[in-house]
């Protein structure tokens, strides 16, 4: 039997583990109170949530699986009425600190409650993007792909198979859980697999699957370690689609004891697991540092009827109210 203390030991965690027999990697991940923080500041319909809480749920597993010294960002943009799904995934600044992530969509309200369409079909045509920024003095990545495959899943698994040649599967979830006091509350949860080659960027200095050797391979021991590598690969996606959606968000199975089920004769070896909290950077700071770029003419326009220049983070939901002659190009403290 379960605690609830068990279950919150499962909640808003990112597992990285890999299976030793068939060297794969993966990544099984619950986003709860996160989620449902992402989420409650914002008054989404349900469709439009379902497809946030995916996109912070691939965003989260994605970010971990890479050495991140910052951010990876998912930016989801369609010509269909939900136009724009935005996610940021910070690293965490040291080993005992969670990782942060953050989301937000944007959408024509009148345009979704008379849609029928599917949920991810309100996206419409577009992109895919994954873009990874590891701070000041380097130089950011981005990667795109056309949205298809009828989920943000299969955009994800296109994005590797095509932009990074690496066999990838997702297998996500999330609902709202119902019984809550205070209304009912988002949980999410996925399982990434990962076939990684030998001395991928993509590998974490701990994973690695592969031991490179100084005697070069015959081409038979290609030929065969090609054949095994393919087997190794079908047969643990066979095994992940035996998933089921409550093994993945509801309170009874935990991150080890799902891996143990689905993957137990692929020897499946855990990693330390990575807490992840909703988390924002916007500030005062950043406002004044986005509007540096104008003029004291341009920053007039944008000042409110009551005197103060407004601004609203899209993510938090956090108000900001500046005077105008402390802001711009022009301002004193402009540099």
């Amino acid at each position: 039997m379960h605690t609830e203390k068990d279950t919150k030991r499962w909640d808003d965690i990112i597992l990285p583990f890999q299976l030793d027999r068939a060297d794969v990697r993966g990544r099984v991940a619950r986003l709860d109170s996160t989620l449902d923080q992402i989420l409650r500041q914002h008054d989404y319909p349900a469709v439009v949530s379902g497809q946030v809480a995916e996109a912070a749920l691939l965003t989260a597993l994605i970010g971990q699986t890479i050495d991140l010294r910052w951010k990876l960002s998912i930016q989801i943009r369609g010509d269909g009425p939900l136009r724009i799904i935005a996610t940021d995934y910070f690293a965490p600044k040291s080993e005992a600190e969670p990782a942060r992530i953050r989301a937000y969509a944007s959408f024509d309200a009148d345009a979704i409650e008379a849609s029928s369409l599917a949920p991810f079909d309100l996206l419409g045509k577009g992109m895919f993007a994954i873009l990874i920024d590891q701070g000041k003095g380097t130089q950011p990545y981005q990667g795109i792909t056309p949205l298809t495959g009828g989920s943000l899943s299969a955009c994800a698994e296109n994005y590797f198979a095509h932009s990074e040649q690496l066999p990838t599967r997702f297998v996500t979830a999330a609902a709202q859980e119902i019984g809550q006091s205070d209304g009912p509350a988002w949980r999410a949860g996925g399982v990434m697999l990962q076939h990684m080659p030998k001395a991928s960027p993509f590998a974490k200095p701990s994973e690695e699957l592969q031991v490179e050797t100084d005697q070069p391979n015959s081409p038979e021991q290609d030929e065969a370690a090609s054949y095994d590598n393919e087997e190794n690969w079908n047969r643990a996606s066979i095994l992940l689609d035996s998933v089921e959606e409550m093994e993945l968000i509801g309170p009874h199975v935990g991150q080890q004891q799902l891996l143990r089920r689905l993957f137990h004769e692929e020897t499946p070896r855990v990693f330390p697991a990575q807490p992840v909290e909703f988390g924002c950077t916007c500030g005062e700071d950043k406002v004044r540092q986005t509007m540096s770029i104008y003029s004291a003419k341009d920053i007039q326009k944008m000042t409110a009827d009551n005197g103060m220049v407004t601004a609203d983070c899209q993510f938090c939901g956090a108000h900001y109210e500046l005077p105008p002659e402390t802001l711009g190009k022009d301002a004193p403290d402009a540099t």
